[in-house]
């Protein structure tokens, strides 16, 4: 006699024998108790939950004829009648499974609804089951829309899939609507212990939960699991063999990663990660099994004491707790989020164990206990002295540094000798060169660096023809000045800091461009010292004394300079 797979030796043969699916249960065999039956269902769920299960129970259901053969429809169908045999056995004739991933065409379902027209031979209800009915054409759910909506009485649709999105709304509408859950780890583990026993095979608690995690929520895998162990391990379940078989990762190793990084151990955790490598076990597994215990650390942690004394075999809960007590919850939520992201980043190295060591090493850069690190901030270095040559050189770095000059004005332009302090003498353009004017007003204003001595030539005095008036001063302030450049009319310009703007710059601005207007008009001046002029900006004014700024980077030249102090001596 050949061999069973537990999955189907044990799968249930009515409702009571169901498992973690109560809700669903429920539902139905209180519409079979007041024959409140609809027409349709769909069962919707992941794989392994109990989908075709339920629904031969409930073709058993509505046909079983009881053991006396004077039965009706039940919730509680005998299976020993000839329908439950039957059903069971997969030979009764009014009831149908059709396969949509394999007969997904309108051809099949028309195929199937002609049958609908007929009568059931045998039973007292006729059952079309389409499992993964999602596969279907467009064409086939239209096919079926109007005997789904309307079928005789004598018809029930029991429709199963796992991907319900894609069923079309026309269909979801037309049926009662059952989502089967995933089991809970505890469930599987009951019932797993229930068919070892029954089967007489030995099994070590720890490695049925191993199996039962594995399961990810289906019976079906963890039956099939089982079965799997069992040849593996010559008929005992070891957690040891389980374990191998998996490939899972032993938690011990995961203890020890944890207890490393709480400990602030880099040398623990990167041994430990060489240890996998060695022991071949899987990065991702190691990532998955921490993140499982880092969620009950967190629990622990915002809740101490829950969960106490539900399963005082698992060995596992007080390392958890300790754990709990030893890493800070900050920690605990940074690390679980390194590992859930950390398993994304594995795909993407070149080496799984060295990304999982990254992983891993990253709690320990950032660890949140020691906060971020400040980074010290940079001194302002000190404003050194410079020579005409470095300050040309540096120019494009900081505008504010350029040189102003200053003139002193006899009537309207004239310069006069006595001047208020000693400044170094500056260097004007050549009068075939052009300055660009620069416009843009400078952000703020930055501190005035130490003066740059050169020697300062003696200022000669340049006869004007007519002397022009004076420009009003300003009242007004104003915002910060933009750079501009200097009336150097054959005057004897000094390089110097550049002067904080004031508020009445514009003023003055606005005045000096009068002033350079009428005396241009007026012929006053030409050449170089009409060229200075209009390139020129008027910072201050007060008495004869006018302070003026050029920038013109070849004024910093000494050939311009050498031009300027001989145009100021002719």
């Amino acid at each position: 006699m050949s061999y069973l797979v537990l999955a189907r030796k044990y799968r249930p043969r009515n409702f009571s024998e169901m498992v973690g699916q109560s809700h669903v249960v429920q539902a139905l065999s209180n519409a079979l108790g007041t024959q409140r039956l609809h027409h349709a269902y769909l069962f919707t769920g992941t794989r392994g939950v109990g989908k075709t299960t339920i629904s031969r129970i409930l073709a058993k259901s509505l046909n079983c004829l009881g053991a006396d053969g004077q039965g009706g429809i039940t919730a509680t169908p005998c299976g020993v009648c000839q329908a439950c045999t039957d059903i069971d056995s997969g030979r009764f004739v009014d009831y149908t499974e059709l396969d949509a991933a394999s007969n997904r065409g309108v051809d099949e379902i028309a195929q199937l609804l002609e049958q609908a027209v007929y009568k059931p031979v045998v039973g007292r209800f006729k059952v079309f089951m389409i499992d993964e009915v999602h596969m279907l054409t467009n064409t086939a759910f239209n096919a079926m829309l109007k005997t789904l909506e309307e079928p005789p009485e004598y018809l029930k649709f029991v429709l199963a899939t796992t991907d319900p999105q894609k069923v079309p709304a026309t269909v979801l509408s037309r049926c009662l609507q059952f989502n089967l859950r995933p089991m809970a780890p505890e469930t599987i583990l009951e019932h797993l212990g229930q068919v070892l026993q029954a089967e007489n095979v030995a099994s070590e608690p720890q490695a049925l939960r191993l199996l039962a995690r594995a399961a990810r929520g289906s019976m079906r895998d963890a039956l099939s699991l089982t079965d799997q162990a069992i040849a593996f391990g010559a008929g005992q379940l070891q957690e040891a063999g389980v374990r191998l078989m998996l490939g899972s990762v032993d938690r011990s190793y995961v203890f020890q990663l944890l207890d490393a990084l709480a400990r602030g151990d880099g040398k623990s955790v990167v041994e430990t990660s060489e240890v996998l490598r060695l022991n071949g076990l899987s990065a991702a597994s190691t990532l998955e099994e921490m993140a499982t215990v880092l969620q009950r650390m967190a629990v622990l942690q915002a809740v101490p004491g829950i969960g106490e004394g539900d399963d005082d075999s698992d060995p596992e809960i007080a390392a958890t707790a300790r754990l709990a007590q030893t890493m800070p919850a900050d920690e605990t939520q940074l690390l679980y989020s390194l590992c859930l992201h950390g398993r994304a980043e594995l795909g993407l190295a070149p080496d799984d164990y060295a990304a999982l060591t990254m992983v891993l090493l990253r709690l320990l850069a950032f660890k949140p206990a020691g906060g971020a690190v400040e980074l010290a901030k940079k001194p302002t270095p000190e404003r050194l002295s410079l020579t005409a040559a470095e300050a040309a050189s540096i120019e494009n770095i900081d505008i504010n540094r350029r040189p102003a000059f200053v003139v002193r004005a006899q009537t309207a332009i004239e310069l006069i000798a006595d001047e208020r302090r000693d400044l170094p003498a500056a260097s004007l353009p050549a009068p075939w060169e052009e300055a660009p004017q620069i416009a843009a007003p400078v952000p703020a204003p930055v501190p005035a660096p130490v003066p740059v001595p050169v020697p300062v030539p003696v200022p000669v005095p340049v006869p004007v023809p007519v002397p022009a008036p004076a420009p009003a001063p300003a009242p007004a302030p104003a915002p910060a000045p933009a750079p501009a450049p200097a009336p150097a009319a054959a005057a004897a310009a000094v390089i110097t800091s550049t002067p904080v703007p004031t508020a009445s710059a514009n003023l003055l601005g606005d005045a000096w461009a009068e002033l350079v207007n009428r005396m241009v008009a007026a012929d006053m001046v030409a050449a170089l010292a009409r060229e200075l002029a209009l390139q020129s900006e008027l910072l201050s004014q007060a008495d004869n004394t006018w302070i003026l700024r050029v920038e013109r980077e070849s004024l910093n030249q000494t050939a311009a300079r050498e031009k300027l102090q001989l145009a100021q001596q002719t």
